[in-house]
């Protein structure tokens, strides 16, 4: 099977549907692990990967374990989710900085004369990303059971666990995406993902029960999507009750996704096109 130069600006690269799927698929592999690559030779971000999440997990379980009142379960117990779903969306994060990158050091318009779907690129980064996420979260799980985490999850449940940690780390390694395009400069792309997430994770029911906080405060936390990823996995976990948080913390996520992904490749199709 061959395939002719097109433009990296356009998806088109066989008229037939089903080569055209082929070959964007096979792009992205590509780029995946174009980008793989840079994890593992790169000292910074498997540091982050490994002793991030550990450190927090530490911090608050030592620090904070003592004081907050989580009901019926311990503190590991309730952490676990929480720090859990943080690392992950921190850890897509590095979607929008590799993008600001990429687009910055002029790599994009190499990419551009080679007969490749525009679309790869994205899905490289947000594929390297799922990695990264998924070596964090069990990291996270692998220091837990030495600090006293019990979880009471079936097969059924470890399941749900999991496909929620791939489609939560999809949808914000998609809106990550949207972030690194937009950004002017690196400087920016290091912070401005912060400046969401951290609000995000620390007004949720991540660290400490959300019927402690006031009144707006807790409206928010208990409706915003992160708060029912959490619960959800925690629910699954540990046993705590699931309420509405299993079905919702997946539609926010398949949203997110659905909405983040056309509009995500339609900035980078207008910014490379230029």
């Amino acid at each position: 099977m061959t395939r002719e130069a097109s433009s990296f600006a356009t998806d088109d690269v066989q008229p037939e549907k089903h080569s055209q799927i082929f070959w964007v698929l096979s792009d992205s592999w590509v780029m995946a692990k174009r980008s793989v690559k840079h994890i593992t030779r790169n000292l910074d971000q498997l540091l982050s990967v490994a002793l991030f999440p550990i450190m927090f997990f530490l911090l608050f379980s030592f620090v904070f374990g003592g004081a907050i009142d989580t009901g019926g379960i311990s503190y590991v117990n309730f952490l676990v989710a929480g720090i859990m779903v943080q690392m992950l969306a921190f850890g897509s994060n590095y979607t929008t900085l590799n993008l600001a990158i990429d687009l910055q050091r002029g790599i994009v318009d190499r990419f551009r004369s080679l007969p490749m779907a525009s679309s790869s690129l994205l899905a490289g980064h947000v594929g390297a990303d799922l990695l990264r996420n998924t070596i964090s979260a069990l990291l996270v799980l692998a220091v837990s059971f030495p600090l006293g985490f019990q979880p009471v999850a079936g097969p059924v449940e470890w399941l749900l666990v999991f496909g929620l940690i791939l489609v939560f780390s999809l949808a914000f390694s998609w809106l990550s995406a949207i972030m690194g395009l937009l950004v002017k400069s690196m400087e920016a792309a290091q912070w401005t993902g912060f400046i969401i997430i951290f609000p995000l994770t620390f007004v949720s029911s991540a660290f400490v029960p959300t019927d402690t906080m006031p009144e707006a405060l807790r409206l928010f936390a208990e409706n915003q999507p992160l708060t029912h990823v959490i619960e959800a996995m925690r629910a699954w976990l540990v046993g705590t009750p699931v309420g509405d948080s299993g079905w919702l913390a997946f539609a926010w996520c398949i949203g997110i996704i659905v909405v983040s992904v056309p509009i995500a490749t339609w900035i980078f199709r207008r910014k490379t096109s230029r």
